[in-house]
């Protein structure tokens, strides 16, 4: 029993370690943040525009556009890095398969270049 209680230790260590600091993490912001609530800090904000009285109102086509790239560059890393660490072991069919992918968000990137999403006004 003590051998399996010396090897849990570092465990419970570090788990405590972590509810410390995430605890610490989580109240610190509360006591040292400067609280000067004004009514442009306390309005409702979202989606790139003040709140309008009508909830139907159209949005832009851009902000949709903007969520596309975000969505192409995100895939395109959670992918890309697991395969990177592995690119020894995958050989050439994961190689190929990973320049299928990149031509797909290659081709949704020119969409939204065409589509104007990365000139702001």
């Amino acid at each position: 029993m003590p051998d399996l209680l010396n090897d849990y230790l570092p465990l419970v260590i570090f788990i405590a370690i972590a509810a410390v600091l995430s605890g610490v993490l989580l109240l610190v912001p509360f006591v040292v943040a400067y609280k000067a609530p004004d009514p442009e800090k306390l309005s409702a904000y979202e989606c790139g525009f003040n709140a309008f009285d009508d909830a139907r109102m159209k949005f832009d086509v851009r902000f949709y556009l903007v969520s596309l790239l975000f969505i192409i560059f995100d895939l395109e890393v959670a992918f890309l890095f697991p395969w990177a660490v592995a690119f020894k072991d995958v050989g050439v069919f994961g190689f190929w398969s990973m320049i299928v992918f990149l031509a797909v968000l290659t081709v949704g990137f020119i969409y939204e270049w065409r589509k104007g999403a990365l000139e702001w006004d």
